[in-house]
């Protein structure tokens, strides 16, 4: 048995490429630090729409996976050959899945009830939905949704910074941790999803609601009251 984060990004910031890639090994060190301090022997490292090979130190395996930004939503490609980068929004889900299929990758649901409509797309061969670690509390309706397509629930803590890895993660039953041996795991369904429950996580996600809450406050009051400042035709 092993445990892996199967989401984290090895930058805090999108955009401005160059840079990004001149952070990534520093951030893919970090991110297995941190999945070595919280026990897990494994973390994939899913940048948005893009896959860099990284070879970070110490004992925590780094696997390879990219998360897509379909037309519907995102969706998380893990195994041993993703691709090495995607246009946003070029890619509807069936054609990602059968990209990821094609490169012996597993396609994973991610966050199915944040910004995504992919969880409606029935006949899409998925192989996993996701317990996303930003949104915990939405488990029990992704587990209705896997119960529904008869998928296998996955752990990731979409880690945005190192200090999250771990909140969400996966219990893989293999005998070797390869990115082979994971996407065989995923779709055998010899997975599970882990939320971690420490007295950090609990902190950090009550920080969260409460940022969240209050960013939801500033845009109402930023948001135009009807027919004020608008030009006569627009009211």
């Amino acid at each position: 048995m092993y445990t892996v984060d199967l989401h984290a990004h090895t930058r805090f910031f999108h955009g401005r490429r160059s840079l990004g890639d001149r952070f990534d090994p520093l951030g893919a060190r970090l991110l297995t630090a941190m999945a070595d301090r919280r026990g897990l022997a494994g973390v994939a490292t899913t940048n948005h729409d893009y896959y860099t090979p990284l070879e970070p130190s110490g004992d925590v395996v780094a696997l390879p996976g990219i998360e897509i930004t379909t037309d519907r939503g995102h969706v998380l490609v893990v195994g041993p050959d993703p691709p090495a980068a995607t246009k946003p929004g070029a890619l509807s889900p069936a054609e990602t899945v059968a990209l990821a299929h094609d490169r012996n990758c597993a396609a994973i649901v991610a966050h199915p009830f944040r910004n995504s409509t992919v969880r409606e797309l029935a006949d899409v061969p998925f192989d996993a939905i996701e317990v996303n670690g930003k949104h915990p509390r939405s488990r029990p309706l992704v587990e209705q949704l896997a119960d529904a397509r008869d998928l296998p629930l996955v752990g990731g803590s979409d880690a945005h910074y190192p200090f999250e890895v771990g909140r969400a993660y996966t219990v893989v039953d293999a005998d070797r941790l390869t990115p082979t041996a994971v996407v065989d795991a995923i779709r055998d369904g010899r997975v599970s999803a882990r939320v971690s429950r420490s007295g950090f996580d609990r902190l950090l996600r009550r920080g969260y609601r409460a940022i969240h809450r209050r960013k939801q406050v500033i845009d109402a009051l930023e948001e135009p009251t009807p027919g004020v400042g608008q030009p006569p035709g627009e009211r």
